[in-house]
Parts: structure tokens; sequence; C-alpha cells
């Protein structure tokens, strides 16, 4: 082989070698898994201590009196996650929300990171009564 080419693999080995390392390193900390539920209590034990965005609804919301602490349940299809968490919520944080929640899962519960909390909106762009929609 001349020189020319070794000096060509050794800049491509490098070079794969570097973006491999970079890759690793990037997706190995921000990894989280979007998960439902129901999905994560099929086998609770393989989820806790992992990243996780858990998605379900809002139920039995209760607040700390004057604090930011909240606790509550979050459910979907039957399966329930008791939740805690301290922080400012959005405004439509309340029962029956449908929520993705990002943190943690622990023997006691799912603990959500500091501003891991995001409600999401009803539809306002459903007709009340679809039958009369541009009547």
């Amino acid at each position: 082989m001349s020189s020319k080419a070794i000096k060509i693999a050794v800049t491509c080995v490098v070079l794969v070698g570097a973006l491999g390392g970079l890759m690793y390193t990037t997706l190995a900390e921000g990894t989280e898994y979007y998960m439902h539920v129901d999905e994560v209590l099929k086998d609770p034990h393989a989820w806790q201590g992992k990243r996780l965005q858990l998605h379900g609804f809002v139920a039995d919301l209760r607040q700390r009196p004057n604090t930011l602490d909240y606790r509550f349940q979050v459910s979907n299809n039957g399966q329930v996650i008791t939740a805690s968490y301290t922080g400012v919520v959005p405004d439509n944080f309340k029962n029956g929300a449908e929520v993705v929640l990002k943190g943690q899962l622990h023997g006691d519960g799912f603990s959500v990171d500091a501003n891991g909390v995001m409600a999401k909106c009803p539809s306002k762009y459903n007709p009340a009564n679809p039958g009369t929609a541009g009547s």
C-alpha cells in the first residue's frame, strides 16, 4: 500500500470513530422512552430508573396547601401509577386532563422532573355539532 492510501485509511478510521463516539455519548444521555401507563405496568421493574415520558390521564389530583407540591394518579386503560411533582403546572392541568410527564419510575411511583408536566389541550377546532358546521 502506498503512503497516501494509508493516510486516507487512517483518516477515515479516525473520523468514523470520532463520529461514532459522539453519537453514542449524545444519544446515551438524552434517551427517553415514550410509554403509556398500561405499557409501563406490564413490567414495571424493567422501567425503574429509566428516563420516561409517561402518557396518561390525571385523576385524584391533590395539592399540599400553600405549596407547589402535587400528588396525583396517572391512568390509562384501567392501569394507574401514583405521581408526584413540585413546580408550576399548566392551566389545563386538572382531573381528567391528558398529560405527558417527563421523569423516572421508582418503587413508590413516578417522580416528575422540574418542568416535566405537559397537559394536552382539547381540540378547539372540532365543531360541537358536526351536522351543523357551516350552517
